[in-house]
């Protein structure tokens, strides 16, 4: 008679994972959840701050649309830098708006000025929250006159 074998004796090579195989499988998917999370983390803060520049961009938009709505005479339109803060919601922004006459090489004033606005976030946070918004626009008068660079 032939001696049996137990059923439950598992063919050669066809062993379990050792408890140093799991724990060190463990621990590289730690890392990679770990860095995945703060991955998670940097976006969320990446999206408040791509929402706070929208906004400030939208108050800049608003500044330079209130500037071509006035006559290219109107003293809103003088030379200078003004700065001021607005509220926007809940925001806060420092909006400062320079206005530059334009001249032609030989210094003769043009019809033409340079405004620019920046505006600035004035939220608590890290520093790259408060990157400032840069709009440049030129404004002209309708009057007929020079316009182009002199030679």
């Amino acid at each position: 008679m032939k001696p049996q074998t137990p059923t439950n004796k598992t063919p050669k090579g066809q062993r379990g994972f050792t408890l140093i195989e799991t724990s060190v499988a463990m621990v590289v998917m730690m890392v990679g959840a770990l860095a995945m999370s703060s991955l998670f983390v940097f976006s969320m803060q990446n999206n408040v701050g791509g929402a706070e520049r929208a906004l400030a961009m939208a108050v800049a938009q608003q500044e330079l649309e209130q500037l071509r709505s006035v006559s290219y005479e109107d003293s809103t339109l003088t030379a200078g830098t003004t700065s001021r803060t607005v509220t926007n919601g809940t925001r806060s922004y420092k909006v400062q708006r320079a206005i530059v006459d334009e001249k032609n090489p030989n210094n003769e004033l043009k019809q033409l000025k340079r405004i620019t606005i920046t505006v600035t976030p004035q939220a608590a946070g890290p520093s790259w929250l408060k990157t400032p918004v840069v709009l440049v626009s030129f404004r002209s008068t309708l009057a007929s006159g020079r316009f182009a660079i002199a030679n």
